[in-house]
């Protein structure tokens, strides 16, 4: 796609200062983008760079534009204003069996105006909205509901009854809809399967990553509302409730019956313990374990028992010191004998 600077300015609502009529085809990096690309700068980290690009034009916070010499898209927020161009300029080739012999659609299936990839399942009662993409290979059982304008990419499964909101959108090899690991032992300490009967329930806008899981509640529904964003490789268990505009990043792992409030962002590799509840507004730094609620908001770390980080960074400081401590108090000791 190509987009003249006035355009751009237009789609991310920035004062342009330079040519108007210069087509931009492509984004890249400050350090190589060509006259016909555009970049962006957010600090004065980039100020070296700024200095010496070629890029057609840069989108910036007004505060460095006299680092830089070409045409530039000055906006408040010069990262916000990258992501939502970065959209117009992505390529998307996919190559689809419009005939659909080679998919298997229940004739119970609502798929009007709809683009199925080879080799999709689609089961009784499925309703899809229309301008969705089901790529190669889908899985969609029984009863499941997805909203407009989604993308489900290749080999994503969708089990019974789930409900997608519109505008989702849901990376390769996701599993929506799993059974629950719930386990009960018998007498003979035998392990017994619990039957999981919920669904699960996605709102709108909500992006999920590759291979990631969220199972099936138990009996009321696991819930991911509106605009939460989930990495690859996240587990979500069981009755989990995450809140809107959430983010949670990769290798994250979350036990059931666990409620996350709206606006967190769970840093990669948490672990957070279930049955507990996490406030809005939280910050988990990455690898931390969550073993408690958390009920005020704030930036939280728990490599050691959680504790607000200013907390964790004053523990931190003296356990670098118990050496030179102990040796201290071992001294005085002699001496106090």
């Amino acid at each position: 796609m190509t987009l003249s600077l006035e355009k751009i300015a237009q789609l991310i609502d920035a004062t342009l200062v330079g040519n108007p009529a210069i087509e931009i085809n492509g984004i890249n990096t400050l350090k190589e983008a060509n006259k016909h690309q555009i970049s962006y700068a957010v600090s004065d980290n980039y100020i070296n760079s700024l200095c010496s690009t070629k890029a057609g034009a840069v989108i910036l916070p007004k505060k460095l534009k006299k680092h830089c010499s070409t045409n530039t898209l000055l906006v408040d927020d010069a990262y916000l204003a990258f992501a939502t161009i970065s959209h117009h300029f992505k390529q998307y080739n996919l190559t689809v069996n419009n005939s659909l012999s080679k998919a298997i659609i229940d004739p119970t299936a609502i798929v009007e105006n709809v683009t199925i990839g080879a080799g999709c399942v689609i089961g009784k009662n499925v309703s899809v909205g229309s301008n969705t993409i089901l790529e190669t290979n889908c899985v969609i059982e029984d009863e499941v509901s997805i909203g407009e304008n989604s993308h489900i990419f290749a080999n994503v499964t969708i089990q019974r009854d789930c409900k997608l909101g519109k505008r989702c959108v849901i990376s390769p090899g996701a599993v929506i809809g799993s059974e629950g690991f719930g386990n009960v032992r018998d007498e003979q300490k035998n392990w017994q399967s619990i039957a999981h009967l919920g669904r699960v329930r996605i709102g709108d806008d909500v992006a999920i990553g590759a291979n990631t899981t969220i199972d099936r509640g138990t009996i009321d529904d696991t819930v991911i509302h509106d605009g939460v964003k989930i990495d690859n490789l996240v587990h979500i268990a069981h009755n989990v409730i995450i809140g809107e505009n959430t983010a949670i990043a990769a290798n994250t792992g979350i036990a059931g019956t666990t409620t996350i409030g709206k606006r967190c962002m769970i840093g990669g590799m948490v672990g957070i313990v279930g049955h507990l509840t996490i406030t809005d507004d939280v910050i988990v730094n990455a690898t931390s374990t969550v073993n408690r609620s958390i009920t005020k908001p704030g930036i939280y770390t728990g490599f050691f028992p959680l504790m607000t980080h200013s907390d964790w960074k004053k523990a931190g400081m003296w356990l670098t010191k118990l050496d030179k401590i102990t040796k201290i108090l071992k001294i005085k000791l002699k001496n106090l004998k």
